[in-house]
This record gives C-alpha cells, structure tokens and sequence, in this order.
C-alpha cells in the first residue's frame, strides 16, 4: 500500500483504499501531528476487512498537521472549517470513484482534530458519511438549523479524565447530534484525551454490531 501524491483532482497527499468495491471503507482521520500513516494499525483493529482510506490534514500549526485551523486552543476557525468539510467531501468523492468504492458505505473513524473534522463533514454535508467513530471529539460548530442525521449511526468515544475536551463539552456535542436525528453511541472511560485500549475495544465492538 503506497502513497499517493497530490494530483488535480485529489486535494489530500493519502494513503489509498485497497479494492474492496462492496464492502465498508474506512475514512481514517488523524489528530494534530499526526499523518496518512498514523490511524491504518487502528483502522486495521477496528475492521479488518474494510478498505482503509487515509488523508493527511493539509493546515499546518506549528508544523503540525491539521484538518483545520483554530485560533487558540479550543477556539476554532468556523469559516476555514466550512472550507476544509467542502474540501474532506471533494476528496471522498474523488476517492468513490477513483478506487470504486461503495458510496453508501462511508464510516468515518477520527481522533480528537479528525474527529472534529468527521463532525464538521457531516453537520454540513450528512449525506456524504454513512456511519462514523469519534474519538475525543468536540463541537467545531453548530449550524444553524441543524441537518438531518436521521439514521446515521455515531460511536464517541469520550475520557472523564480528557484535559482538552470537558465532559459539558462532549455532552453539548451528544446532544446536537442526537437532536440531528442520529443514533448515537457513547462510551465514557476514566481515561485523558489519548486513546485507550479500552476505547478501541469499545468502537471495535460498535462497529460489528454496524
């Protein structure tokens, strides 16, 4: 499985989905610093028979790589988060077609930044993510009127112990989307903002039974 470069109508440096047409792909969506390498050992745990489609965040912070821009810690960019959902929508369409993938069968699987930018894709844009995995997310924005979410299914997996993203925070997120209309999961450990083996347990779980 190679890199793929950037060419004209993929805006994202990514690892490829393998060819698996009919079953489920993986959107795998890497937290701040990380890279299209970083989440294919989770993705793999998490399905191992999925295809596995891995984007680089293409903002970077201080040399690391994001999905999108924020202000400050906790404070975002709601105007470059618009931009960047448009752009994770152009890519996943692109990626259907390129590698023939199912596109009702679209599961987004995101840490903390990719987590964020999962919610963000499918606040604005709900028909193109069929199922999603959110790892330590946050509220990137709240549109206005919500969209909806009728059916999706939605794992979070939230740490009572997160120094980043309050408990309040991760309610206020819950709530949005289940007020959305989606079926919503969530999973509370004692853990921080890293990922646990617990968590990944938790959405492995999940996503069988998905």
């Amino acid at each position: 499985m190679g890199m793929v470069k950037m060419h004209t109508h993929f805006n994202y440096v990514h690892i490829p989905a393998p060819d698996q047409p009919n079953g489920r792909t993986l959107l795998l969506l890497h937290g701040t610093g990380g890279n299209e390498k970083d989440m294919l050992p989770l993705g793999r745990q998490l399905d191992p028979n999925a295809a596995l489609l891995s984007p680089r965040g293409t903002v970077l912070e201080d040399g690391m790589a994001r999905f999108f821009r924020r202000l400050s810690e906790g404070v975002f960019d709601e105007e470059d988060i618009r931009f960047r959902a448009f752009e994770m929508v152009e890519f996943v369409e692109s990626a259907i077609k390129t590698y023939s993938l199912d596109a009702e069968n679209i599961a987004a699987v995101g840490y903390s930044n990719g987590a964020n930018i999962a919610v963000a894709t499918m606040l604005l844009h709900p028909k193109v993510l069929s199922a999603a995995v959110l790892f330590r997310p946050t509220v990137p924005l709240v549109p206005e009127p919500l969209p909806d979410l009728s059916g999706i299914p939605i794992f979070v997996a939230a740490g009572s112990s997160d120094q980043l993203v309050s408990a309040d925070e991760t309610n206020r997120l819950i709530d949005m989307l289940s007020s959305s209309g989606a079926d919503v999961s969530v999973n509370w450990n004692p853990g921080t903002h890293a990922l646990s083996k617990e968590d990944v347990v938790a959405a492995k779980d999940w996503l069988d039974q998905h």
